[in-house]
């Protein structure tokens, strides 16, 4: 499955898929504010890119929630992986800030490495409870924001594990973006 939809003249993709496969100059890694792994997407970056990838972390002295911090790829088809660490489901509204942050910040970090191309997974949806259908639309609109500000990236792409996280993503890019370009 693939939806394509543009933000200035930037490519925004939703695919269904696994984030450590991307071929892209890098994928954003769900993190934790230690940087040191743990589970689901996290674990499966660290995994799927050796310990080059944990090596670096261990030199960043971690991360603050609604930031980003890039290392290499390692082992993966991704030169690097931008460690973005989303907030922990409160239902505040600082929720929505943080994570809109973490988005940015991760498009922010690949624009200073002169990256132009970076896949996201849906951050804080997993372990860190952010309903999907709540995360979906401010992922999308921070992105979307970044881009049409004229940040020379040429193609965001979000990688969503499981068909309910692509139809969340799908809905909400209906409502943000009009309907998807034809392929």
């Amino acid at each position: 499955m693939l939806k394509r939809y543009r933000a200035g003249t930037a490519i925004i993709e939703l695919v269904q898929g696994d984030i450590t496969e991307q071929d892209t100059d890098a994928i954003v890694n769900a993190a934790n504010r230690t940087l040191l792994g743990g589970g689901g997407v996290d674990g499966a970056i660290h995994r799927a890119g050796g310990p080059a990838i944990l090596e670096e972390c261990r030199k960043l002295g971690g991360c603050e929630t609604g930031d980003a911090k890039i290392t290499t790829g390692g082992a993966l088809k991704a030169r690097h992986v931008i460690h973005a660490v989303g907030p922990v489901y409160s239902g505040r509204p600082r929720d929505a800030e943080l994570l809109a942050s973490a988005y940015r910040r991760s498009l922010e970090v690949a624009v200073e490495n002169g990256l132009k191309t970076v896949a996201f997974p849906s951050i804080s949806t997993g372990a860190y409870g952010y309903p999907v259908r709540e995360a979906a639309p401010v992922a999308l609109s921070a992105v979307r924001d970044f881009l049409l500000a004229g940040a020379p990236v040429s193609l965001v792409r979000f990688v969503l594990f499981d068909p309910a996280t692509f139809r969340a993503y799908e809905e909400a890019a209906g409502r943000i973006f009009g309907p998807p370009e034809e392929p």
